[in-house]
């Protein structure tokens, strides 16, 4: 099984050892297009002004450009640490013994802006960019991530993949037809029996979710096996519309 995860808006600073190598990061295929956002963010970064613009960046905001001019120098963090956020406090990778947190490695991809799905173990400098952003002389992140990251899926040939991303991300690399496939959304059911969909609650239930999973670190092959292996875990899974489960809390 293979878990895609969203990135968080909020990044934890620093870092130790090397800086970015983008021969190390999953899906080497994508070198090419990790390369061209990267030189097109540092560019950015030399005219502030133009930087928060375009990124949308507060008064308050404009220290991360830095972060941005940095990529290719700054030390790296593993991406499960870097991000925080609800969904990475309720994950809390960092107490996770070494075999869980190998376990996240091999089956967990973050879907980053800038540098596409990196394994959760890769180690990646801290950036400000969002899916929804237009970096100057570049396609929309849409335009250029879509077919170069579905194309480095199917190369990777997982046997299931639970979707985890929000949309915008998901957009950014769709899981490729053929591969069997679940998209995950976390809903509640109201007295009348209408599950409604959920906001803060939805990234901390998926936080909660990957953290048992790297715990039990079961062999899922399929959507049928995931929900089995929910509903032994005590959790409610269920089918949702087509190509979904519906995870209710």
């Amino acid at each position: 099984m293979l878990i895609l995860l969203p990135p968080s808006e909020t990044k934890r600073p620093g870092g130790t050892g090397a800086p970015l190598r983008l021969d190390a990061l999953a899906l080497p295929t994508l070198a090419a297009p990790r390369t061209a956002v990267i030189d097109a963010l540092v560019a950015l970064a030399a005219d502030e002004d133009a930087a928060a613009r375009v990124l949308k960046l507060s008064e308050r905001q404009r220290g991360e450009i830095a972060d941005n001019a940095a990529l290719r120098t700054a030390p790296g963090m593993p991406a499960v640490d870097r991000y925080t956020g609800v969904l990475f406090d309720a994950l809390d990778a960092a107490t996770l013994d070494g075999t869980a947190r190998r376990w996240l490695g091999a089956h967990v991809l973050i879907h980053s802006a800038p540098f596409g799905p990196v394994a959760a173990l890769d180690r990646i400098p801290p950036y400000r960019l969002a899916a929804g952003v237009s970096l100057p002389g570049l396609a929309p992140l849409r335009r250029h991530w879509a077919g170069a990251v579905t194309e480095a899926l199917a190369a990777a040939a997982p046997r299931f993949v639970l979707d985890l991303r929000s949309e915008a991300y998901a957009a950014l690399g769709p899981v490729p037809a053929g591969v069997p496939t679940a998209y995950l959304r976390v809903v509640t059911e109201g007295a009348d029996g209408t599950a409604r969909a959920l906001n803060h609650f939805n990234k901390h239930a998926k936080g909660d979710l990957v953290r048992t999973l790297a715990h039990a670190r079961p062999r899922i092959a399929s959507a049928a096996g995931f929900v089995k292996w929910a509903t032994d875990a005590g959790l409610t899974v269920r089918p949702g519309a087509p190509g979904e489960l519906d995870l209710v809390v």
